[in-house]
C-alpha cells in the first residue's frame, strides 16, 4: 500500500506528459493570424467654460477677511421655533402631501376634520393638532380645506412660517 500511491501518481504524470499539444498550437496560430482590431482614438477633452465672478461691492467668498479670520455665518435664533419637548402626534410621521382630507364632522359645537393617512386610516383632527413632517399646526378647519402653518428651516439656524392647506379630496399641499 505504501508504494501504490506513488506509483499511481507517477503513472498519471506520465500520461499527462505524453499528451499531444498539436490542437493548442493550431489554436494559437489561428489567433495570431487574425487581423488586429484598431484601437479607438482618445476622446478630445472639451474646454470648460470659465466664469468671471463679479461681486461688485460684495466680499469674495474665497478670500479671508482683512484681519485674517474666517467669516462666521449669522445664526438667526429669533422668530418661531419648533418645541422640542412637545410630544409628536401620529399624523406627523407622514409628509403633508401624503395626507388627504376626506370630510368634516360637527360634534358638540366643535368642528373636526377627517384626514386619511397613506395606510388608509381615517384620523379625526381639530384646530391646534399637528400633522406633516414640518411641525405643521392646524390653524383653521373649513368645510373644504384645512389651513396649516408649517415651520421650515431658513438655512441660517432659524425657521420661517409657511402657509399650507389640505383640500377636500386632494393629496396636495399648496
Amino acid at each position: 500500500m505504501k508504494y501504490l500511491y506513488p506509483a499511481l501518481a507517477a503513472l498519471l504524470l506520465v500520461g499527462c506528459a505524453k499528451q499531444e499539444m498539436a490542437d493548442l498550437h493550431e489554436f494559437v496560430a489561428e489567433v495570431k493570424a487574425r487581423p488586429a482590431t484598431p484601437i479607438e482614438p482618445i476622446p478630445q477633452i472639451k474646454q470648460a467654460e470659465t466664469y468671471l465672478y463679479i461681486g461688485g461691492n460684495r466680499r469674495n467668498p474665497f478670500v479671508k477677511t482683512e484681519d485674517g479670520t474666517e467669516v462666521l455665518v449669522n445664526t438667526d435664533t429669533s422668530g418661531p421655533r419648533p418645541d422640542p419637548n412637545r410630544r409628536k402626534e401620529e399624523l406627523e410621521t407622514f409628509p403633508l402631501d401624503a395626507l388627504k382630507m376626506v370630510g368634516t364632522l360637527d360634534q358638540n359645537n366643535a368642528v373636526w376634520a377627517l384626514v386619511q393617512s397613506p395606510d388608509g386610516t381615517i384620523h379625526r383632527v381639530k384646530s391646534g393638532n399637528y400633522l406633516g413632517h414640518n411641525d405643521g399646526k392646524i390653524v383653521s378647519i373649513g368645510e373644504e380645506k384645512i389651513d396649516v402653518v408649517e415651520l421650515i428651516p431658513n438655512g441660517s439656524g432659524g425657521y420661517l412660517e409657511r402657509q399650507a392647506s389640505l383640500t377636500l379630496g386632494e393629496r396636495d399641499s399648496s
